[in-house]
């Protein structure tokens, strides 16, 4: 038992980060799978090519990312204007996989037309969200309470994965039947054009056998 437990705090997603190249009229865009009312934070830090070091620095302050966050059903749950290092925080509402898309204001900066930035993107999801120490210095927590409580977190992370998992096996499930049941009405379809062609063709054969006088 304790191993499963331990199995499945290992699934808990944990916050990745990453970094990449963008264009200067380029729209970068992530899927992250989400389950419901489950907060995320995205933390970005930006870096302007320049070509006599031949190098990325730290961009100047006048240039900034746009963050645009779609849910499932392709509704925008944030669009706003951030700086040159940002953070953006949301909660889902709709388990499923959420659009995080940005690209730069490059056409404000002068510096920047025909460059290049490269982005550093920190995505935290669930209770990787929680800033412990302070939660711990806010509540005056001991270290066995503070640990107490990241299990805690940790378990009700578990379950919302748990039941995000149950709805996508439920909507696979839906969507398998629709699937057999329009395959299966399509099949008895063409088996009734197949009957009707073939009663069709025989009366046709007989009329013209009529008319021929043949039979």
């Amino acid at each position: 038992i304790l191993i499963g437990f331990l199995v499945l705090l290992a699934w808990i997603h944990p916050g990745h980060a990453l970094y990449f190249h963008i264009g200067e009229t380029e729209k970068k865009c992530f899927i992250e799978e989400i389950p419901d009312e489950t907060m995320v934070i995205g933390k970005y830090r930006t870096q302007l090519w320049d070509k006599q070091t031949s190098s990325f620095l730290p961009a100047t302050p006048g240039l900034g990312m746009h963050v645009e966050i779609k849910d499932p059903e392709t509704k925008i749950i944030l669009s706003r204007q951030y700086g040159s290092d940002g953070r953006f925080t949301f909660t889902s509402h709709t388990p499923g996989e959420h659009q995080i898309c940005l690209h730069s204001n490059s056409t404000k900066i002068a510096l920047f037309a025909g460059g290049k930035l490269k982005v550093h993107l920190d995505i935290q999801v669930g209770e990787h969200t929680n800033n412990y120490p302070e939660i711990a210095a806010k509540d005056k927590l001991t270290e066995l309470q503070l640990r107490v409580r990241q299990l805690l977190d940790q378990v009700e992370q578990i379950q919302k994965e748990q039941n995000y998992q149950r709805y996508r096996e439920e909507r696979f499930r839906t969507t398998s039947e629709s699937t057999n049941q329009r395959v299966l009405w399509w099949s008895i379809a063409q088996t009734l054009i197949l009957l009707v062609t073939g009663i069709w063709q025989m009366k046709h054969l007989k009329s013209f056998f009529e008319a021929k006088k043949l039979v």
